[in-house]
């Protein structure tokens, strides 16, 4: 297994899990919050697909699929277009209202989009620097490893969620 296949197995298990996460819950149910302050299945899963679509995309170097694909116009939140959720209040968190439908396909584009430029990875790319903000620098396997820790942690929170859900 080269580099490339190992990042497209790793982020492309995610994509089965976003869909059971969210199949078969009604927009409310998606919105619904065990806590006042705690996050919804609709925000989880919309959360870690900005994450996936701002970070792939910049080291990249395309635009978002939020943007250029029309994804933030169906989605009609009142949020900043640059918004990806890091940092939210639980106002916030709680103006995030999706479909499972919308929610699916904005993952899947981005999820396409991310599996084709993986395709192309090389082993050396991964010690590139994509971010010199930070000390010490992130490399593009740096990011990648962010990106895969992300998406898990937030769609294994997102299926807690809906078992909660099924339990009130």
């Amino acid at each position: 297994m080269n580099v490339s296949e190992l990042m497209t197995d790793a982020l492309g298990r995610v994509r089965e899990l976003v869909h059971s996460a969210v199949e078969g819950l009604s927009d409310d149910e998606l919105a619904w919050r065990p806590d006042p302050e705690a996050n919804s299945i609709a925000w989880l899963v919309w959360h870690l697909t900005r994450i996936e679509d701002d970070h792939v995309a910049h080291v990249a170097g395309t635009n978002q699929a939020w943007v250029e694909d029309g994804w933030a116009d169906r989605f009609g939140l009142p949020l900043p277009v640059a918004d990806h959720g890091y940092g939210h209040s639980p106002d916030q968190v709680g103006e995030v209202h999706a479909g499972a439908d919308l929610l699916t396909g904005y993952y899947d584009a981005v999820s396409a989009r991310t599996a084709d430029y993986l395709a192309g990875l090389e082993p050396d790319d991964l010690d590139v620097v994509v971010d010199e903000r930070w000390d010490p620098p992130v490399t593009l396997g740096v990011r990648l490893v962010s990106v895969v820790n992300e998406v898990n942690q937030h769609v294994g929170q997102a299926a807690y969620v809906r078992g909660l859900l099924g339990r009130r």
